[in-house]
């Protein structure tokens, strides 16, 4: 049975549309009505999710719950978030909202035992929030695999780079900020990290693998693969 996707976005909008761009791009389709049908709900007016998870903003838990109801009321077959910090906030989603969700990092662990089966150490380039709460670390651990992020300096770097007046959510996705994320997956591997997860979904906006001489996991892609399965359609190639 075929499902429609609901897109949960705007956090930020431009992950959000590179996320739709991946769904398109990875379906097997040879004109328009053979594409999915998919519903976005884009508020890039939720509170940050950092702010809210180190207690010093609003809960964006509200917002989400606004925004699930409408995809889901909309027709929406499942939904999915292309917001890593978000999922900080999923079980409370999904406890109020009779929705199925696809979880990002449910997603992201399971292709990784798939593709990287002895995978033991992996860097973690993401906001400070989703750094502090543990999403992945505590995901991965149960797999036993350590996931570790960059040093205080080099967090706040990565911060300014995704969140600074000339950074990724400004827009900016070439020069100074794709300068900081590279170098600090550099650092990432020289520390140990056998692969480097963006942890954050705009780090693939300036972070390619080929940028990088260790795997790169890339949950926006994961993400969109398995949404397209879910939805009840072929994967191209």
């Amino acid at each position: 049975m075929k499902k429609t996707i609901g897109i949960l976005g705007g956090m930020g909008p431009e992950a959000t549309a590179y996320f739709f761009e991946l769904i398109i791009k990875n379906t097997k389709a040879e004109k328009d009505q053979e594409h999915i049908p998919v519903i976005i709900y884009s508020n890039p007016e939720v509170p940050a999710r950092t702010d809210a998870i180190l207690e010093k903003g609003e809960s964006p838990l509200p917002h989400l719950l606004e925004g699930a109801r409408v995809l889901r009321q909309a027709g929406a077959g499942f939904i999915v978030m292309p917001c890593v910090t978000a999922h900080y906030f999923l079980d409370e989603i999904v406890a109020r909202e009779k929705i199925s969700f696809l979880s990002l990092l449910d997603e992201t662990l399971l292709y990784t035992l798939r593709k990287m089966p002895e995978l033991k150490k992996a860097g973690l380039i993401s906001s400070t929030g989703t750094l502090k709460s543990g999403l992945f670390h505590d995901a991965f651990a149960k797999e036993e695999i350590e996931v570790f992020g960059p040093e205080d300096e080099e967090q706040e770097q990565v911060m300014e780079a995704i969140f600074g007046k000339q950074g990724i959510k400004a827009g900016f996705t070439s020069g100074r900020p794709k300068e900081i994320i590279q170098s600090v997956a550099n650092s990432l591997i020289k520390s140990g990290a056998e692969a480097v997860i963006a942890g954050c979904t705009e780090v693939p906006l300036v972070l390619k693998q080929e940028d990088i001489e260790v795997p790169f996991i890339e949950p926006l892609q994961i993400l969109a693969e398995v949404s397209i399965v879910w939805a009840g359609y072929e994967l191209k190639g």
